[in-house]
C-alpha cells in the first residue's frame, strides 16, 4: 500500500511529497515486527534504487512467507533525485544534516521531523547510501562506536563484506541513523557501489542480507540465502589512505577488493599532455582494497583509494 509520509507546498502548484511502499503479511497481528528500508536521502545515490525494486519484486513473488512489515522508502529526498543534486536543490542543503528536524521549524526541519515520526518504532532500518561519483565503495555497513553492542550483530547477519566501527563525530549528531540509534531504533548506515550509478551485483548481494536478517528476525519464511562472514574493523590505524600527491588522471593498476602485498603497485597518476607518470602509489603495507576511485581526474590530497591492513582480516 502506498502512503504519504510528508507533503508540502511549493511554488506554481506544486508539491514536494515524500512517499513509501508498506508491504504486510495476510495476518499482521499486533506485535508484528517491522523494517525499514530508505534510500535516497542523497539525491545522487542511485544504488538503493535497485534495492527496493529487487526487494519488492522478491516478496510479491512469495507473499504468503512475509510474517512482518515492510516499508520501503525509496525516495526521500524526491528533488535531488529529480535533479541529480546531492542536497535539496534551492536550499543549498545536505539533507543528512537536518535530522531530528523540527515540526514547528522551516520546510526541510519539518520534513526530517516527519521522516523520523513515520520511521521511529521500526525494529530495524536499513539506512542505505552510495559512494559519490568520485570513489566506489564495496558493500559495507559503517557503525558508530556509541550502538556497536546492538548494531554489530545486526549488520554481521546482513551479507555485507566489511565493517566499520568508527568513533563519534560531532557532525554524525545530524545524521538519519545517529538520530534514529539515539531515540531506540536501531539504524545500519549501508555504504556500496558509486554515485549516479546502479551495481546490480551490490544490489542483488544486500536484497540477499535484508531477506536473511529478516528471516532471523522471524519476518519470512521464505528462501534466505547463506551470508558472508564479514570483516570486521574498530580500530582507526586498520585503514590506510591513499591520496593523490600530484594532480593529473589516476590510472588504477588493481581491482576493487583485491588482496595487496606492501609494495603493490595501486595505481599511476599520468600526464597526458606529456605522456609521462607522475606519481605511482604503492601499498605501503599488506591489506585488502576496499575503497577504490572511480573518477579519473584527481587533485593534490585526492583520495584514490582505501586499504584495510592484513591484521584487521586476520585477527
Amino acid at each position: 500500500m502506498e502512503q504519504t509520509v510528508a507533503s508540502i507546498a511549493l511554488p506554481v502548484d506544486e508539491a514536494l511529497t515524500i512517499k513509501k511502499l508498506r508491504i504486510e503479511p495476510e495476518s499482521a497481528g499486533e506485535g508484528c515486527k517491522r523494517i525499514s528500508v530508505v534510500t535516497g536521502i542523497h539525491g545522487d545515490e542511485l544504488e538503493g534504487q535497485y534495492v527496493c525494486f529487487e526487494l519488492i519484486r522478491r516478496i510479491r513473488e512469495n507473499q504468503a512467507a512475509l510474517k512482518g512489515i515492510v516499508d520501503i522508502y525509496p525516495a526521500m529526498n524526491p528533488l535531488g533525485i529529480d535533479s541529480i543534486t546531492r542536497g535539496i536543490p534551492a536550499f543549498d542543503l545536505d539533507m543528512n544534516r537536518l535530522f531530528p528536524g523540527d515540526s514547528e521549524g522551516n520546510m526541510t526541519e519539518y520534513l526530517a521531523a516527519e521522516i523520523m515520526k513515520d520511521v521511529s518504532g521500526s525494529d530495524v532500518v536499513f539506512d542505505i547510501h552510495a559512494s559519490n561519483i568520485f570513489l566506489t565503495e564495496i558493500p559495507q555497513i559503517r557503525i558508530n562506536e556509541l550502538h556497536e553492542k546492538e548494531l554489530v550483530p545486526l549488520a554481521a547477519a546482513s551479507n555485507v563484506d566489511f565493517i566499520w566501527v568508527h568513533g563519534a563525530s560531532t557532525v554524525l549528531e545530524s545524521t538519519f541513523a545517529y538520530s534514529l540509534n539515539s531515540t531506540g531504533t536501531p539504524t545500519l548506515v549501508v555504504e556500496m557501489g558509486v554515485g549516479m550509478r546502479i551495481t546490480k551485483d551490490y544490489g542483488n548481494q544486500m536484497v540477499d542480507g535484508i531477506l536473511h536478517l529478516m528471516s532471523e528476525l522471524g519476518m519470512w519464511e521464505g528462501e534466505s540465502p547463506a551470508v558472508r562472514k564479514p570483516i570486521i574493523s574498530r580500530d582507526p590505524d586498520d585503514v590506510y589512505y591513499f591520496n593523490a600527491g600530484t594532480g593529473g588522471i589516476f590510472v588504477p593498476s588493481v581491482k576493487h577488493w583485491e588482496k595487496l602485498k606492501k609494495g603493490d603497485e595501486v595505481g599511476r597518476i599520468i600526464d597526458p599532455l606529456h605522456g609521462t607518470v607522475v606519481e605511482t602509489i604503492t601499498a605501503p603495507m599488506d591489506g585488502i582494497l576496499f575503497t577504490i576511485r572511480e573518477y579519473p581526474v584527481v587533485d593534490e590530497g585526492s583520495l584514490v583509494g582505501r586499504l584495510l591492513r592484513e591484521e584487521a582480516y586476520q585477527s
